[in-house]
This record gives structure tokens, sequence and C-alpha cells, in this order.
């Protein structure tokens, strides 16, 4: 019965752990580019009560007995599924579809990558740059900030699907400027480190970030400008989710209940 306690206090436990994952993922429902979060489980160690042995008549048994000790979480995974794309009208907005990532630089001069798209123009003294909400500078295709010399309008700076930045010229066409926005992928976006916000950092676990500007063999991301990627969280799922979630919690609950009324009794017991 002891056993029984700390076998679902572990189940307790790891439900936790899901509401608060589950919290989090509601709490963002609106955060822009932000992908959900799975909370994944597996058993801890069995108690062997009985090795394969023989019955009375000799004959081998097939199975052993043992028992469970409990859950514990396994892991915290994204879902990196593509969220829906929505209208702002902004210039400075830009949404993807597909499997590519931002690349910008931090405050500290570190690299890392996001999914929102929500974006800035800074007037400097040389000029325009596009950085993120955040003041963070967005890279090009070539590891460089994305700048535009003096006389440039944001208003009339347009970026076709391909992450190609274009400017009207003398024709009033619009003409590349020789900028190419960069977007990287990832062999397993899973393992990027979440660092804060919407920022991801690259990890032995991710792969290295391959340049998709230069690469053939995979599948080139699209850029929609005037649109923002929402979050992928469904609302209905979420609660259903924290139904089930709430309701293991409960059942753990009695089950610690049931042990503590059977050592009450045990301990009641009289000769």
């Amino acid at each position: 019965m002891v056993r029984s306690l700390w076998t679902a206090a572990s189940g307790m436990s790891a439900q936790q752990t899901y509401v608060d994952t589950i919290s989090n993922n509601l709490s963002n429902i609106n955060t822009t580019g932000y992908k959900k979060e799975q909370a994944e489980f597996k058993t801890l160690l069995y108690q062997n009560l009985q090795t394969k042995q023989t019955d009375n008549e000799g004959n081998p048994k097939p199975v052993s007995a043992q028992v469970g000790l409990g859950t514990r979480t396994a892991a915290i995974t994204s879902q990196f599924t593509q969220g829906s794309l929505i209208a702002t009208e902004n210039k400075a907005d830009f949404a993807i579809e597909g499997e590519g990532f931002f690349m910008v630089q931090l405050q500290d001069g570190s690299r890392a990558y996001t999914r929102n798209g929500s974006m800035k123009f800074m007037i400097g003294t040389d000029g325009l740059t596009l950085a993120d909400s955040d003041g963070n500078l967005v890279l090009d295709s070539t590891g460089s900030p994305i700048t535009f010399p003096e006389g440039i309008s944001s208003s009339k700076i347009t970026i076709d699907s391909t992450g190609r930045v274009l400017y009207p010229d003398e024709n009033n066409n619009d003409a590349p400027t020789g900028i190419q926005i960069g977007l990287v992928q990832f062999a397993n976006p899973a393992g990027l480190e979440k660092v804060y916000g919407s920022m991801l950092k690259e990890t032995a676990a991710s792969g290295t970030a391959v340049l998709e500007y230069e690469s053939d063999g995979i599948t080139k991301s699209k850029i929609h400008q005037g649109y923002l990627e929402a979050s992928n969280v469904q609302a209905v799922d979420e609660m259903v989710n924290l139904i089930v979630a709430q309701r293991a919690y409960e059942m753990n609950s009695k089950a610690i209940t049931a042990s503590d009324e059977m050592l009450k009794q045990a301990n009641n017991l009289r000769q």
C-alpha cells in the first residue's frame, strides 16, 4: 500500500505538469508564431514480484509478475505544424508558409531563429534597418543585418514569396535590390532550445541550420508580406486535454485516498 501511495503521487505530479503545459498553450493562443507544446510521459521502473518460475507440477510459467512504480514526464515537445495566416496590411509583417525560420541577431551578438514575422523598420544614421519588435536585427541570406540606404521609403519596399527584397526603379517597376531575407530549416526543429519569447537557438539535437537559399534538396518556404502566422493552438483540443488531465489527477488522488483507508483499516486490526 505504501507503494501505491508513491505510484499515485507520481501520477498526480505528471498530470500537474500536463496541466501546466496546457495552460501555457492556452495563454499563448494569440501569440504570433507560437507552436503548441505536448507533454509526453513514460513509465518508471518495474518491481519484480515473481520472476519466471515453474508451477507445482514443474511446468514453466509463461510470464513473470511485475508491478509498475508510476510515471514521469519524459519530454515536452513543440508541434511545428502550420498556423493560420492572418492579414494585417502592414508592410513590415511577414508570415512563413513552410518549415522555414527567420534569422535574427540578439542583443548579445548571438544568432537566434523565430517564426514571429512581426517586424519594424528602424531609422538609423545610415538609413533603415529591419528588426523585430524587440529591436533584434533581422538577417539576410548572408547572415548580415538587412539595411537600406538613406532616401528609401519603407512604404515602397516589397518582398516576394521567395524572400527577395524589391524596390521601385526609375520607371516605377519593382526591381530586385540584391537583398534576400534569410530563411533556414532544421532536420529536427523540435530539438531547438527556447530562449525567450518566440526566440529559438540551435542545439545538437536540432541539427545545423540549413539555409534555404543555398540548398536545392529541401522544399522552399514562402513569405507572405502583410500577413502574420497565428498560433497553431486549437482551443477545443486544449480544453479536451485539460479535462482528461483533470480526471486523471482526480483518479490518482482517489487511489491515494483508497490506500490511506486500507492502511487505516490495517492499523485498526486487533488480535
